[in-house]
């Protein structure tokens, strides 16, 4: 392992995150996979612990887990102007290659064609995935134990559990077979502060008498009225880009009736197809509901609440490792954490890898990767020539 270095620049940081917002598709267990070979295994910014530190502090808090990452990092290496700048570089490429999609959509009617974009992506984000699993795995699971909790956390996961509970439920095991041990049997404050917090985030809705699928009032489409909607779906969500789709659903269709089943449909589709953090398919829906101020509008919405979880929960987490209880918390947090990117990559690689095209694809990716240590960002975009050119050969044929 490389010697973490000391300093890194606001600039390094924006250029690095500017690339991973424009080159980094497949979704959050990609982006994560990205960011570990950039900031762990390429410059050593972090520890393979640290990262898996900040990952589960990401899982732990609502809001999109690989934009929070993202934050975090950008804190570790350049404090408070390092986690404006890390977060935003990350999510701005994305937005505005979404606009894009968005003023195309309103313009013509339809979305442009990414069938063959998409073909030739999703085999190489599956060889990325699984490099970052192999290396997080070693730092992960150190433990029998943790083998075992993070082989139960992948089951639960593929049934359908709720990811808090697989968090908190192996957090919850291996501090209590560290209890034993302890000298001091004390409840760290550190580790109390962070469950009560997360355990109001996720009770304030109902504070507030918001659920999952209410709005917040019979309000006409406004830029104010979107704001809310948006910040209020980013404070509660977590979860993948289908839990978006059904906050999305039952706020914006069943509710305001502001937009038609079909344009969410191709709304999420974009926010699924294009670089970077999926939650710009608020993006999309801002534009088509309220044009450039809406976009902006929706966008900010739904991303400021990450930055402000993040921001607090900055303070807990450097306290927790100075715990050896909490410390054993974070270790089955870390094995939940690989378990849940793992049963999400599990989904990926069966819709993925599909023909004996995609199957090259991975293994040539592979190959590359762990051999040669290309960069993902030119294997992601030379997937994309491969799977368009094969699509549109095959319209031709």
């Amino acid at each position: 392992m490389r010697k973490v270095e000391p300093s890194t620049s606001l600039g390094e940081l924006a250029l690095l995150f500017l690339r991973l917002g424009t080159t980094a598709f497949g979704g959050p267990p990609a982006h994560i996979a990205m960011m570990e070979e950039e900031v762990v295994r390429r410059r050593g910014w972090l520890t393979q612990e640290r990262f898996l530190d900040l990952l589960s502090a990401a899982n732990l808090i609502p809001g999109p887990n690989s934009t929070e990452l993202a934050i975090h990092i950008g804190y570790e290496r350049r404090g408070w102007a390092g986690l404006l700048v890390a977060g935003t570089c990350f999510i701005l490429p994305a937005m505005l290659i979404v606009m894009g999609f968005a003023w195309a959509y309103v313009r013509f009617g339809t979305l442009p064609a990414l069938t063959g974009v998409l073909y030739g992506v999703k085999p190489v984000i599956v060889a990325v995935v699984a490099q970052a699993l192999w290396s997080l795995g070693r730092s992960a699971l150190k433990t029998r134990t943790l083998h075992l909790l993070a082989g139960a956390g992948l089951a639960l996961a593929l049934l359908g559990v709720n990811e808090l509970l697989i968090l908190f439920g192996a957090g919850v095991v291996t501090g209590a077979l560290r209890w034993p041990t302890l000298e001091t049997k004390r409840l760290p404050p550190a580790l109390l502060l962070l469950m009560g917090a997360v355990g109001m985030l996720a009770l304030l809705p109902a504070f507030f008498g918001l659920r999952a699928g209410d709005g917040i009032g019979s309000a006409p489409l406004g830029l104010g009225p979107l704001f809310l909607v948006f910040v209020k779906i980013g404070s509660v969500l977590y979860g993948s880009g289908y839990v978006l789709l059904a906050f999305l659903d039952a706020d914006l269709v069943q509710r305001f009736h502001w937009l038609s089943q079909a344009q969410l449909l191709d709304s999420v589709v974009v926010g699924q197809v294009t670089p970077g953090p999926v939650f710009t398919t608020a993006t999309f829906v801002g534009y088509v509901l309220l044009g450039w101020a809406g976009a902006l509008v929706a966008t900010g919405g739904i991303f400021l609440p990450a930055f402000v979880f993040v921001g607090l929960s900055i303070p807990l987490l450097a306290r927790l490792r100075q715990s050896p209880l909490a410390g054993a918390f974070l270790d089955g947090l870390n094995a939940a954490s690989w378990a849940l990117m793992a049963a999400v990559s599990f989904t990926l690689a069966r819709t993925a890898v599909v023909d004996t095209p995609t199957i090259i694809l991975l293994l040539v990716s592979a190959v590359l990767l762990l051999r040669y240590k290309v960069n993902s960002a030119w294997l992601v975009l030379g997937g994309a020539v491969v799977g368009y050119s094969l699509h549109a050969a095959s319209l031709v044929g």
